[in-house]
């Protein structure tokens, strides 16, 4: 499997090839744990902040598993859900079988043995991974207002008794198929939204668009960014 990139601080902008988003980095722009990323700060503060944030850097690892097999059972993560495993991943029950792991930059090489070893505890399994890092783009939503804006592109119900912190599912998000993740973190709405690579700026620019209303901003991406 690909390692995803190199890990690190951020830095100005750097003449060596180095890993880009499908997004087009808003301005200053730097490289952070080895790639090209937006170096913009967003200027509101509180809870109040409404902020879009490219979060493709991310290790996005798919794993494919049976769905009532002993790796689904090791994962404890069922189709619909997300929650973080003790190093931090967070793991997307993102399809009947079908899991999309999600953790810091550069990480897919480090998540191997944990796959290994489930797969190992599991023989007759059919079991296989992929590394999709560079291969789709990662999209994160947080404010108050999020599933406001959301609701605008999307016509699922986002209420907590429908889609709760913790919910995961695939929809349409303005015309395009994307997996929505919804993370809350310190009881703040934030969701993430995974589609492929060459969507990435449509749905980011489409967002921008629906949040407007909203003041959102644009806030870059920062390591470990999960």
């Amino acid at each position: 499997m690909s390692n995803a990139g190199g890990t690190g601080g951020s830095s100005p902008r750097a003449s060596t090839a180095v890993a880009r988003s499908p997004i087009a980095p808003a301005p200053p722009v730097v490289v952070t744990a080895g790639w090209e990323v937006s170096g913009r700060r967003a200027g509101a503060a509180g809870t109040s902040a409404l902020t879009l944030t490219d979060c493709t850097p991310l290790t996005k690892v798919q794993l494919r598993a049976p769905v009532d097999g002993g790796v689904a059972a090791s994962l404890g993560v069922p189709f619909g859900r997300a929650a973080r495993d003790p190093d931090g991943t967070l793991i997307v029950g993102s399809g009947p079988g079908e899991w999309l792991l999600l953790a810091a930059p550069g990480q897919a090489g480090s998540l191997e043995p944990m796959l290994e070893k489930a797969a190992a505890q599991a023989p007759g399994e059919s079991v296989t991974w992929v590394d999709l890092t560079h291969g789709r783009a990662l999209i994160r939503l947080h404010g108050p207002s999020a599933a406001s804006v959301l609701a605008k592109v999307c016509g699922i119900d986002l209420s907590d008794g429908m889609t709760p912190d913790g919910a995961a599912f695939r929809t349409s998000v303005a015309a395009l198929a994307t997996d929505v993740i919804r993370d809350d973190a310190a009881g703040t709405r934030r969701y993430l939204l995974h589609c492929e690579r060459s969507s990435g700026q449509y749905l980011f620019d489409a967002l921008l668009t629906a949040g407007a209303e909203f003041a959102i901003e644009i806030d870059g991406f920062e390591a470990p960014g999960i």
